[in-house]
C-alpha cells in the first residue's frame, strides 16, 4: 500500500473503514489461506495507519476502541456479529437489574429480537449472562485504565484511581462497578458467575501488583512495601467506598474513603 493511500484512509470517514473491512472479510470466507491473508494485510494497514499518526500499532487500535468496536465488527462473521449485538445490548441490564432481576422479555426488548434469535444465539440466559459480564468489565478496566496510562508514574498511576471512582468517566458501564453488582449478588446463588467475579478481580490485582513492583524498582516507594496485599487493600476501600455511598446515597462517603485510598498510596514511600 503506497504512503499516500494510507493518508487518504486516514482522512476518510470511519464507515469507510468498516466497509473496506468487511469487504475484505467476505470475500475471504471459503478460503482459511485467503482469510490470513487478509488478517495479514489488514494488520499492515494498521502498522501504517499507526506510524503515519505518530503512534504505536496498539495505540491506534486503543484509540479507535475509544469510539467504535469497528476493527472487532469488521473481524466476525454475521453469527458473531449478532452474538455482540446482544451481549453489547443486554450488557447494561444484566450490570443494573442483575442475573435474577433480568428477564428474557428485557433481552428481547433490548435487542428487538425474539426469543428464538437470542437463545440460538445463547444456549440460555446463563451463557447471555457471563458474557454480559465479561463485556461489562471489560468496558470497566478500560475505562479505568485509559485514566492510569496518561499517567508517568506509578504513583500517579495508582491516584488516578481515585478520581476515577470518586466520578466515573461516561465510558464506565451504566449501572456502576460490575465487580462489585456481581461479586454481591452471585455469592452464594451463582457458581459460574461468582468464578466471573473472582477472575475479574484476580485480574484486577495483578494489575495494580505490576504497578506497585514498578513503583518500587524506581525507588517511588519503599523497598519493604508488600504489592499484593497494598493492591488488595486499595481494591477492598475502592469497592467498599461504591458500596456504601450507592447503599446509603450519600457521595460524601465516597470521598472520604477515596481520601484514605490516596493517603494509603502516598504513604507507600
Amino acid at each position: 500500500m503506497a504512503p499516500q493511500m494510507v493518508a487518504s484512509a486516514a482522512s476518510a470517514p470511519r464507515a469507510a473503514l468498516v466497509w473496506r473491512s468487511n469487504q475484505s472479510l467476505s470475500a475471504s470466507a471459503a478460503s482459511g489461506a485467503r482469510r490470513k491473508l487478509i488478517a495479514r494485510r489488514l494488520n499492515a494497514f494498521i502498522r501504517l495507519m499507526a506510524g503515519a499518526g505518530g503512534i504505536t500499532p496498539s495505540g491506534f487500535i486503543d484509540a479507535l476502541d475509544k469510539n467504535t468496536n469497528w476493527y472487532i465488527l469488521a473481524s466476525m462473521n454475521k453469527a458473531q456479529r449478532t452474538r455482540q449485538f446482544i451481549v453489547e445490548k443486554t450488557a447494561p441490564i444484566f450490570n443494573v437489574k442483575g442475573y435474577a432481576g433480568t428477564s428474557l422479555a428485557d433481552m428481547t426488548e433490548a435487542t428487538g429480537l425474539t426469543k428464538g434469535s437470542v437463545y440460538g444465539n445463547f444456549a440460555n440466559k446463563e451463557e447471555v449472562a457471563l458474557a454480559a459480564f465479561d463485556h461489562n468489565w471489560k468496558q470497566a478496566q478500560a475505562a479505568v485504565r485509559a485514566v492510569m496510562a496518561t499517567r508517568e508514574t506509578s504513583k500517579e498511576q495508582l491516584l488516578a484511581l481515585t478520581g476515577v471512582y470518586e466520578s466515573l468517566p461516561e465510558e464506565f458501564p451504566v449501572g456502576g462497578c460490575p465487580l462489585l453488582n456481581t461479586a454481591i449478588e452471585a455469592d452464594d446463588t451463582h457458581p459460574a458467575l461468582r468464578e466471573k467475579a473472582m477472575e475479574a478481580f484476580r485480574g484486577w490485582k495483578t494489575h495494580l501488583v505490576k504497578v506497585i513492583k514498578a513503583g518500587i524498582a524506581s525507588q517511588e516507594f519503599r523497598k519493604d512495601v508488600d504489592a499484593e496485599q497494598t493492591a488488595v487493600t486499595l481494591i477492598a476501600l475502592i469497592e467498599g467506598a461504591i458500596m456504601i455511598s450507592r447503599l446509603t446515597g450519600n457521595a460524601g462517603y465516597s470521598k472520604a474513603v477515596m481520601s484514605a485510598v490516596e493517603k494509603t498510596i502516598v504513604d507507600l514511600k
